[in-house]
C-alpha cells in the first residue's frame, strides 16, 4: 500500500488529506478529536509500532485543517455535514477508499465517539477498537469537568464563568482568560512544541457545532451524547 500522503476525493466531491505510515499486515486507522482537530498527534505511531508490523492510517476529517473546509455559514451545508451520521459514514468511506478491511480503529476524544458508533454500525470490518479519552455519555463527563473547574479556580471565577455562559457571552475577555487557565492546566498540559503552529488549526465551526465554545461547557450536539444503552451491542474486542 502506498506510503505517505494521499488526497482522497469523496463521493460528495470534497477532498480529505490522508497519510499512511509503516508496513505490515496489521492495519490501524486513527481518528482525531476536536471535533475539528487534526491528525498530528498520530504522526509517529507508524514509527512507534514498526516492530509490531502495524501500518498506520490517519486522516483529517472534513472541515479540519489539511482537508477541504466547506462553507458552514451556508445553513444547507451545515445541516448536511455537521452531523454524527456524516462523520460516521465518512470513516467508512475512507476505509473503502484506502482499501483496508479487518482493521483496528483507534479514536481519541471526539474520535472515540466515532469509534463507538463505527463499531456499532460497521463492526463487521473491525478486528478491534480502541477508545481514548472519551465517555459513553456526556452527563457523567459534565459532572467531572465541573468538579475540575471548581477545584482549579476560585469560587468568584467559577461564578463569573457561569454568569457569562448563561448570557452567551463567549467572547468576554475575562471569561476567555479563565478558559485559557483551564486549558493550560487540564487540556493542553504538555503543549508539545513539535505540533505548535503560528495560527490556530482548529476547525472552529465544527468544534462549535458539536462541543460549543470550550471544553468546560457543552452547548452543541454533544450535549445529547449517550450510547450507554447501545454499547453492549459492540461485539469486537474493545478497550
Amino acid at each position: 500500500m502506498k506510503q505517505g500522503t494521499t488526497i482522497l476525493t469523496l463521493d460528495n466531491g470534497y477532498h480529505l488529506w490522508t497519510n499512511t505510515q509503516g508496513e505490515g499486515d496489521i492495519h490501524l486507522l486513527a481518528l482525531h478529536g476536536g471535533p475539528g482537530g487534526n491528525h498530528e498527534y498520530w504522526e509517529n505511531f507508524g514509527e512507534q509500532l514498526a516492530d509490531l508490523g502495524v501500518q498506520v492510517h490517519m486522516y483529517d476529517q472534513l472541515g479540519s485543517f489539511y482537508s477541504d473546509q466547506p462553507d458552514y455559514s451556508d445553513p444547507e451545508i451545515a445541516a448536511k455535514y455537521l452531523t454524527y451520521d456524516y462523520y460516521l459514514d465518512e470513516v467508512e468511506e475512507v476505509r473503502q477508499k484506502l482499501g483496508i478491511d479487518k482493521f483496528y480503529l483507534i479514536g481519541q476524544s471526539w474520535g472515540g465517539a466515532l469509534t463507538m458508533l463505527y463499531a456499532l454500525k460497521y463492526g463487521q470490518h473491525l478486528k478491534g477498537a480502541i477508545i481514548s479519552s472519551m465517555v459513553d455519555n456526556i452527563d457523567e463527563y459534565m459532572v467531572h469537568i465541573n468538579q475540575v473547574r471548581e477545584e482549579a479556580l476560585p469560587p468568584s471565577a467559577v461564578a463569573y464563568m457561569k454568569e457569562q455562559e448563561a448570557k452567551g457571552n463567549w467572547d468576554d475577555p475575562q471569561y476567555q482568560k479563565y478558559v485559557d487557565v483551564l486549558n493550560a492546566g487540564y487540556v493542553d498540559r504538555k503543549q508539545p512544541p513539535a505540533i505548535s503552529h503560528l495560527i490556530s488549526t482548529m476547525a472552529t465551526p465544527v468544534y462549535n457545532a458539536f462541543q460549543g465554545d470550550n471544553e468546560f461547557v457543552v452547548t452543541g450536539k454533544l450535549k445529547d451524547w449517550d450510547v450507554r444503552d447501545q454499547i453492549h451491542n459492540i461485539t469486537v474486542p474493545t478497550c
